[in-house]
């Protein structure tokens, strides 16, 4: 379960990094559908790779987090169920 608990909290700080970065780095990129004003093509792939980092961090996270709910309540049940012989 430790290891599990680093994964969480490793891709929790990266997901906050990505997204710090994002407001830092690239504040007025919006997507190309939606810009009224030419953007820099290298803004647009700047953002682009932050958002995608910051979205595979959060699935990350999630999943290490839903395994670790599911695993302590797997133990919990384990340990109040009555032992038949």
């Amino acid at each position: 379960m430790c290891a599990a608990w680093k994964v969480f909290c490793l891709s929790a700080i990266i997901l906050a990094a990505a997204v710090g970065l994002a407001h830092l780095l690239v504040p007025d990129v919006v997507p190309v559908g939606y810009a009224e004003e030419p953007q820099a093509s290298s803004a647009i792939l700047a953002a682009f790779v932050l958002r995608a980092i910051a979205l595979t961090a959060a699935w990350v996270a999630i999943i290490t987090l839903v395994l670790l709910v599911g695993a302590t309540l797997r133990q919990m049940f384990r340990r109040t169920a009555p032992r038949q012989s």
